[in-house]
């Protein structure tokens, strides 16, 4: 017999918005873990209104954990979206907890479109300072709220200490 594999987009239409897509995806999994498939491979997508697979690494874990034999793996992960090292810890993770059942697909297209991959690359561009951090400064001070400089004086205890 020829192993049979399944690749998953978590599709969503009028009819199934996101979550039920998602839930749908593991009743698939489910069933074909029971019908003796193979593989079942989960797509990475971004910023697709009809597709809710955005987190391959997330929904692996889900998959594996409501099936008991079918191996469970990424078609692929998108490396230009992500830092490999994270991936690979993430891989490992799932490997540890549901041994020889993780494949790890991957890919170097970015699986969206060029504002979305920009947004998704943006933080690995190496940067000078912490953008995120003086952006929270200046929101959670209130008495720098007004300004777009932050000083380390002017900074509120809290905001200080991080």
């Amino acid at each position: 017999m020829i192993p049979l594999s399944v690749l998953d987009l978590s599709s969503v239409t009028t009819a199934t918005p996101g979550s039920a897509a998602l839930h749908n995806s593991l009743d698939l999994a489910r069933r074909a873990d029971s019908l003796g498939y193979k593989r079942y491979w989960l797509a990475e997508h971004h910023n697709l209104a009809n597709i809710a697979s955005s987190s391959p690494d997330i929904m692996i874990g889900q998959v594996a954990a409501v099936t008991s034999r079918i191996r469970v793996g990424s078609g692929g992960v998108m490396l230009p979206n992500h830092a490999p090292l994270m991936v690979a810890e993430r891989f490992k993770v799932l490997e540890a907890l549901f041994p020889g059942r993780i494949d790890l697909g991957l890919g170097r297209a970015p699986g969206t479109d060029p504002v979305t991959s920009y947004a998704l690359r943006v933080r690995q561009d190496p940067r000078v300072g912490d953008e995120f951090l003086d952006a929270f400064r200046n929101c959670c001070c209130s008495s720098t709220a007004a300004s777009r400089t932050v000083t380390r004086s002017a900074m509120c205890a809290q905001c200080r200490a991080m």
